[in-house]
């Protein structure tokens, strides 16, 4: 199975908590004692609806088939105030970077970020009091107990927004791909068309002394993704979520200015808080151009200080790396 058909971003589910148990109205009654009290035991909480976050898991993959999830009911009390037992949770593993939302007004309810993070999606129902709780001077049998809580329902929807220190930003064919591939152990497809990377890879960069960051291959957008076309606001939400944003240029572009104002101007479209990230401009694919080509790119892009790269050759990487690194620990 291909990388794409693996990565899901979006499942809507229907979960449900359970049910509280009824409180028992059950009168004691014994050999010697045939008219004894309350001895009702309250009925057990149902179990609630949780999610946890899950540092292994990459994807919503494994939510893909689940249409529902309910936590078990409580079970009622019953005589010597013998109280039910509480319904099982039911939680839901989800990855680091899982927002999850409302499915009617598409409001969010929380994210998980951390790993082992729990939040209650749906509280279980409360048990009902037994009827010992009931007796008073007036009345001292009584034989009313109180039912249970109903459980809650709800559509909901999770969906993840990627978790990584470096988010690539570039339009389709900047070399994205073929930089991760290079920097870190990941396998991302590789091809000389638009749109190749149609879903996110993640691949650990090593740096210095046992230590790594995660960069994220974002697809690329194009003019208009803001807009709702091509595939890019699908994806642009998975930028908002990078701790630094590098922008690939290619090299053998006609206006390399031109193509980083397009750029900005897509993220400030969609979201203009993107634009206070960290962000490091690199011109990719520099095997394609001679000197005279290389120093007007650097005059034309001067004003941002672009690290001159080729993945191919491994030229200006260590030097994109340490800029990465600094970036990331300065900010």
């Amino acid at each position: 199975m291909s990388n794409s058909a693996n990565f899901i971003d979006y499942v809507k589910i229907c979960c449900r908590s359970g049910k509280g148990g009824a409180g028992s109205s059950h009168l004691h009654r014994a050999k010697f004692i045939p008219k004894g009290g309350p001895d009702g035991g309250d009925g057990g909480v149902g179990g609630s609806v949780i999610v946890k976050g899950n540092k292994n898991l990459w994807t919503l993959l494994h939510l893909k088939y689940t249409k529902h999830i309910f936590a078990e009911n409580g079970q009622p009390g019953s005589d010597n105030n013998k109280s039910g037992a509480a319904g099982k949770d039911a939680i839901i593993e989800v990855p680091l970077g899982t927002v999850v939302k409302d499915s009617e007004n598409k409001n969010v309810i929380f994210e998980i970020t951390e790993h082992n993070q729990t939040k209650v999606l749906l509280e279980g129902g409360k048990g009902g009091l037994g009827n010992t709780h009931f007796k008073s001077p007036t009345n001292r049998t009584p034989r009313y107990a109180q039912p249970g809580e109903k459980g809650v329902e709800k559509w909901t929807i999770f969906e993840l927004k990627i978790l990584a220190d470096v988010g690539l930003v570039g339009f389709p064919n900047a070399g994205k791909s073929t930089l991760l591939s290079v920097v870190s152990a990941a396998k991302p497809k590789i091809a000389d068309y638009p749109f190749t990377t149609i879903t996110p890879n993640i691949g650990m960069v090593a740096y210095y002394d046992n230590q790594s960051f995660a960069m994220a291959d974002i697809p690329g957008i194009i003019e208009g993704a803001s807009k709702g076309k091509g595939l890019g606001v699908r994806f642009l939400r998975h930028i908002e979520r990078n701790a630094l944003l590098l922008f690939l240029i290619p090299a053998d572009t006609e206006f390399a200015e031109k193509e980083y104002e397009m750029l900005i101007n897509e993220l400030k479209e969609y979201n203009p808080e993107l634009l206070d990230k960290p962000k490091l401009v690199a011109v990719s694919k520099t095997d394609l151009i001679d000197e005279t080509e290389k120093d007007k790119i650097k005059q034309e892009l001067k004003h941002l200080n672009p690290i001159f790269i080729s993945s191919h050759h491994n030229l200006g990487l260590k030097e994109l790396k340490d800029a990465i690194w600094q970036k990331l620990n300065n900010n």
